[in-house]
């Protein structure tokens, strides 16, 4: 018999296609890797080709509302008149609304900071390559990490009354419950879609219905003062 000690053993680097195969190689002799060069494949960036076609879709709906519609433009700037209320660009009227109920080192400063870092780390936080739903698997545990976290945001909302963002929260929180108890075999196309989504999805709805409601209170509903309004009144 050959000695044991003889014989090295290597993963083969393809894990993919022969992912538990080894390869047992004595000090005597050395690996011998056999290749050939594989015919090239004419392939189409199909991925390109959608993001080309959305971008000129999108660029063809707003140059034709340019034309169709006059930009919602104010009257020259009179530095002896400040407009009240004076409002932000819309893009940042959310944040303008959020000034309203926290300090400005918090709507201002802190609160966009956070939610960068959240964006940047997410993706390397819990990755779910499968992009199975959040509680197909671990439901309890993660169902009390869910009801713990949903609570200590609602709690504080609650506490600096900002009912405008509470409302958004408990909204997408029923869902998540809804989608806790529902599974990939349920009767409702509804529940098995809600059931399918990862992590990701939620919190990524979660900030958009959140930019979405603020957005639009700041731009419709706020009048001199940043006061409450209807939009269809003067």
């Amino acid at each position: 018999m050959t000695d044991p000690k003889d014989f090295v053993s290597g993963i083969d680097s393809n894990a993919k296609k022969s992912s538990r195969r080894v390869v047992f190689v004595t000090r005597r002799t050395s690996a011998q890797v056999k290749t050939a060069d594989e015919a090239q494949l004419q392939t189409f960036p199909e991925v390109l080709f959608r993001t080309a076609v959305a971008v000129e879709v999108l660029a063809i709906v707003l140059v034709w509302t340019a034309l169709l519609f006059n930009a919602p433009l104010e009257g020259l700037a009179d530095p002896s008149h400040t407009p009240n209320p004076a409002k932000a660009p819309w893009y940042f009227l959310g944040l303008q609304e959020l000034l309203h109920y926290f300090p400005p080192v918090v709507a201002g400063v802190l609160a966009p900071t956070l939610v960068v870092i959240a964006l940047i780390v997410i993706p390397y936080f819990d990755i779910n390559i499968e992009a199975e739903g959040c509680f197909l698997k671990d439901r309890r545990r993660r169902l009390r990490i869910f009801y713990a976290v949903a609570g200590a945001l609602s709690l504080f909302l609650l506490l600096f009354d900002v009912y405008v963002a509470l409302a958004p929260t408990l909204m997408v929180a029923g869902l998540m419950v809804m989608a806790a108890h529902s599974s990939p075999q349920s009767t409702s196309a509804f529940r098995r879609y809600l059931a399918s989504k990862p992590l990701s999805y939620w919190i990524m709805t979660w900030f958009l219905f959140e930019l979405v409601v603020l957005t639009a209170i700041g731009t419709l509903f706020r009048g001199p003062g940043w006061s409450w309004i209807w939009p269809w009144k003067s």
